[in-house]
């Protein structure tokens, strides 16, 4: 063989062997034919029984004190849903479990992003789940809550009824049938306490607060806190006005945590008829 020849063999093997090579890297870099990418490339929830396993065990670890062992609600809102109105989709749920909601008990976490996955999962899980079954009539229950308990007074539910507690719309997607039971019977033992996250001088609304605020002029108004920010704070009396002051005008602002002004039914109601309350309570599954 000449030297040309020897030449032009050997660039064709050495080409030869780069295509070979480039070929091999991207085999291993694609799936193979049939098979799909990993839900960890993908961004999907896993959905293995090994996975939501892991998941479940992750939950009962950091999520279950506030939420339930099974979704079921308690302290924090009910996971076990087809759907939860603030994760609308795996990416937001994903980030809701990892960085808290502001305003709300919902800490952040400091767990890695296969295990929010994980957890993810398992909630997502829940929602296939029956809804919960409890005793009582609800039909009964909400005769009661209309009349002997008295319970639009302070509450809203439809569009009708007062504001001085929670808006009762949906509240049985939010809350487990053993939490209302709770709060029916000891008010103040489910009212949030205040946490280490808190921070006064940052408006959170959405913390349920019995506030007294003392003005330098004129009468105390004891209320629950409507609004608040660095400078002013909006409180709602019990008779459902809303009263507004600056924080330099007060001589004193008192933050009861834990207290309810919701009296306890427990002497109200029989066990049968808090029974009834609850059924109707959790029968309550539209937000309007």
């Amino acid at each position: 063989m000449g030297a040309v020849n020897k030449v032009f063999f050997a660039i064709v093997v050495l080409l030869g062997c780069g295509a070979s090579a480039v070929r091999a890297q991207e085999s291993h870099l694609q799936p193979v034919s049939g098979q799909r990418p990993s839900s960890a490339a993908t961004g999907e929830l896993p959905t293995t029984p090994e996975a939501l396993v892991a998941g479940r065990h992750l939950f009962v670890s950091h999520c279950s004190f506030c939420h339930g062992p099974n979704g079921e609600g308690g302290k924090g809102p009910t996971l076990a849903q087809p759907s939860l109105p603030r994760a609308t989709d795996d990416v937001v749920l994903q980030k809701i479990i990892k960085s808290g909601l502001p305003g709300t008990e919902m800490p952040g976490s400091r767990l890695d992003p296969g295990q929010i996955k994980s957890i993810a999962a398992f909630v997502r899980s829940l929602g296939r789940r029956p809804l919960e079954i409890v005793p009582g009539d609800a039909a009964r229950g909400a005769q009661l809550y209309a009349t002997r308990g008295a319970c639009a007074t302070c509450h809203t539910l439809r569009g009708h009824g007062g504001a001085i507690g929670p808006d009762l719309g949906g509240v049985g997607l939010r809350r487990s049938a053993a939490f209302l039971r709770r709060a029916l019977v000891e008010p103040g033992a489910e009212v949030p306490r205040e946490f280490s996250a808190w921070r006064s001088d940052v408006s959170l609304p959405r913390n349920f607060l019995f506030v007294r605020a003392v003005p330098k002029q004129g009468e105390s108004v004891a209320g629950v806190r409507v609004n608040e920010d660095t400078f002013s704070i909006q409180v709602r009396d019990l008779g459902g006005r809303v009263h507004s002051f600056f924080k330099a005008e007060l001589a004193e602002l008192h933050k009861d945590w834990g207290v309810s002004p919701m009296p306890p039914y427990g002497g109200t109601f029989t066990a049968a008829e808090l029974d009834d309350v609850v059924a109707f309570l959790v029968s309550l599954r539209r937000e309007k």
